[in-house]
């Protein structure tokens, strides 16, 4: 494609992209031309000496080299007679996903493919992921989005968690409660159990940025919360914390998203394979028990 012509005089003239890729000089020159000529774009500012791009030229880089990429090494894979994966692998993932799973899953990924550069990030804001070069993000019931498509490959839910020395919340007294900082603070938590659905009227006590932090805080009496199931069925099995009910309405899905307008390669393939066979059922039991083991 003539948009690859662009990566060649990033080396900072013809003549070192020449020989950097083995084509004459003349060639490169002309179909540069060839490529302003087309687009109706100047690409690149020519020096005595050097060549840049200009703004535009580095748009079109950067927007297509991802592209061209996945092509050479679509190619490259068809040659060989195979589709072993192969290259970098950018990945976003969230932050209480990351802190209790992500590790792991990582580590064995590599073990197997180790033919894969395998990048991880972690941050719960919803990344752009063309702009910012990301071939898959995990993410938490994320808002439809026409550009990407995916799989659901866990499930979980929220309960109310408290130490078993914090008394029940009665009638409608107020009960201390520790919340994440950041979010939307409600003054009641709608919740059910076996008996019936029930209102705890709530009072923060503490605000926390991190539900590791949320949990560690609960454990040690100050106040019940809102937690993901995966991340306190320990401590419940264990008699560390009690149950009050599930909250209404708190299903959580983590998706595997990737852009729909680019070719499944074969590392992303790769690596949404392993989170299949990581969480084959999809269930809380199952990210708590990995998390742990």
């Amino acid at each position: 494609m003539q948009s690859h012509l662009l990566d060649h005089p990033l080396h900072g003239g013809f003549g070192k992209a020449a020989r950097a890729s083995g084509r004459p000089k003349a060639t490169l020159s002309r179909r540069v031309a060839e490529l302003e000529a087309a687009l109706d774009l100047r690409l690149f500012e020519r020096g005595a000496r050097v060549l840049k791009l200009t703004e535009e030229g580095r748009a079109l880089f950067q927007r297509t080299a991802a592209l061209l990429t996945e092509l050479d090494e679509a190619a490259a894979a068809i040659a060989a007679g195979g589709s072993t994966p192969r290259g970098r692998l950018r990945i976003s993932a969230p932050l209480l996903f990351s802190q209790t799973a992500m590790g792991k899953l990582a580590a064995e990924f590599a073990l197997k493919h180790p033919q894969v550069q395998l990048e991880v990030t972690t941050e719960d804001r919803p990344v752009d992921m063309i702009e910012e070069g990301y071939d898959l993000v995990i993410r938490v019931n994320p808002d439809p989005d026409e550009t990407l498509v995916g799989r659901v490959f866990l499930h979980d839910r929220l309960v109310v968690v408290a130490s078993p020395g914090l008394c029940a919340p009665r009638d409608e007294a107020a009960t201390p409660a520790v919340v994440r900082s950041g979010g939307r603070q409600l003054s009641e938590w709608q919740v059910s159990t076996s008996a019936g659905k029930s209102q705890i009227v709530v009072q923060p006590v503490l605000h926390l940025s991190s539900l590791l932090m949320i949990r560690d805080a609960v454990r040690s009496g100050v106040g019940a919360a809102r937690l993901p199931i995966s991340l306190v069925s320990r401590d419940l099995a264990g008699g560390r914390l009690v149950c009050w009910g599930d909250v209404e309405g708190s299903d959580i899905s983590l998706w595997a998203l990737y852009p729909s307008r680019r070719l499944l390669n074969a590392r992303v393939s790769a690596f949404l394979d392993h989170l299949k066979a990581a969480f084959p059922n999809g269930d809380p039991e199952e990210l708590s028990a990995y998390a742990v083991n």
